[in-house]
């Protein structure tokens, strides 16, 4: 077989067709064994590219992987061209002290990753096939030889499947954990159903916070596919912002990228809005994989307590 690899500076020079063949099977066959994941589709990561969240100017440059073979897509790789350590979600500042006062250059790093999104997830992006682990070696081969090319520091991938960490330690990465809490629907029918699984005590205190978040005369709204119009957005991305402000001082994602995803990808979104006296208030977005809901960004414009995720 002739396998080819290439770097591309967009994910628009492999194509929409191209990119979620290889990384979400599951559009095309939903036994394929693959979940969907919204973070890693062609609508995702080419609405963070062309809104400018990432992309060389926000210190983001785009330098994804594509291999080939005899003419076919058979694996890609979201990579990053970074030029900061921000919007990982993982904190590796002490390392780039340590490199630097050795004598080091730790940036440029390449990061294989989805920007601003700490969700675990496949970041080598294979079919499900027989020949997924050679497609796999192939395109790590090519990460490493793009990195002697760029004579970067260091490679980077971050909130990787459980397998793929494994796969990785085997070729001869360095490997470091980190922890998430996940909920999980233990065959829940109801939230009482969920309610029911804890003590008197915690079901008694949920309870009240619920009464007590909206007691205000607050109204929550869900709302999905068409029903986001960009009157949402335009008061999602102020919540947003305000969050952004008050803890790391520098949201990553542009208004346009949330007007993007609306035009795109709205049936993978749950936005949850909340109002008071007609204006909405809160609210938080939530993107929805084919075996999971992924909370991501909340802000509010006035507080009520236990008004959160």
């Amino acid at each position: 077989m002739a396998y080819s690899i290439k770097a591309v500076s967009s994910i628009h020079d492999i194509g929409q067709a191209c990119w979620d063949a290889a990384a979400n099977p599951y559009l095309s066959d939903p036994d394929c064994g693959i979940p969907y994941d919204p973070f890693v589709s062609y609508h995702f990561l080419s609405a963070l590219e062309e809104s400018g969240s990432a992309a060389a100017a926000s210190g983001w440059a785009p330098y994804h992987l594509v291999l080939d073979e005899d003419g076919e897509t058979r694996g890609v790789v979201p990579m990053y061209l970074k030029s900061h350590s921000q919007g990982e979600y993982v904190f590796d500042y002490n390392w780039a002290d340590a490199f630097e006062r050795s004598g080091g250059r730790y940036y440029p790093k390449l990061q294989i990753s989805v920007p601003f999104t700490p969700a675990t997830g496949r970041r080598i992006l294979t079919p499900h096939a027989e020949k997924s682990d050679e497609y796999t070696e192939h395109l790590i081969s090519g990460v490493m030889q793009v990195a002697k090319k760029l004579d970067v520091s260091s490679v980077h991938v971050t909130f990787a499947t459980k397998d793929q960490y494994d796969k990785m330690g085997e070729l001869g990465f360095l490997q470091r954990t980190h922890q998430q809490f996940h909920w999980l629907n233990n065959d829940y029918e109801c939230f009482d159903d969920f309610l029911a699984a804890l003590s008197a005590k915690k079901r008694k205190n949920i309870r009240r916070e619920r009464r007590g978040a909206i007691e205000n005369g607050v109204e929550i709204e869900r709302l999905t596919g068409a029903d986001i119009q960009e009157q949402h957005w335009d008061a999602f991305y102020q919540f947003y912002v305000d969050t952004g402000n008050r803890k790391w001082g520098s949201p990553y994602l542009t208004r346009e990228f949330f007007s993007l995803i609306g035009e795109r990808m709205s049936e993978d979104v749950l936005l949850v809005m909340c109002k008071r006296d007609g204006r909405y208030i809160a609210g938080a977005i939530n993107f929805i994989g084919s075996d999971c809901l992924f909370g991501r960004n909340w802000g509010c414009t006035e507080h009520h307590p236990f008004l959160h995720f």
